[in-house]
């Protein structure tokens, strides 16, 4: 009985697997806030280009396109 209270005692002290814990928690966070972030520009990023792919020229002027001499 004493060596189960020991062990209860040491496993109750032991703060290893805490700190994983904190870090795994941590990590989430770090992800979930990028991911919002990412979400939150893609939509505008995704808007300035549909903009700026709009309103360029095809490309299939013929202006420029000389003989070569």
């Amino acid at each position: 009985m004493s060596t189960l209270i020991k062990n209860i005692s040491k496993f109750m002290k032991d703060e290893e697997g805490l700190t994983v814990v904190e870090y795994v928690v941590g990590a989430g966070l770090l992800v979930a806030g990028l991911a919002g972030i990412f979400g939150t520009f893609s939509t505008q990023l995704e808007t300035q280009l549909g903009t700026v792919l709009s309103n360029a020229p095809d490309g299939t002027s013929d202006a420029g396109a000389g003989d070569g001499g």
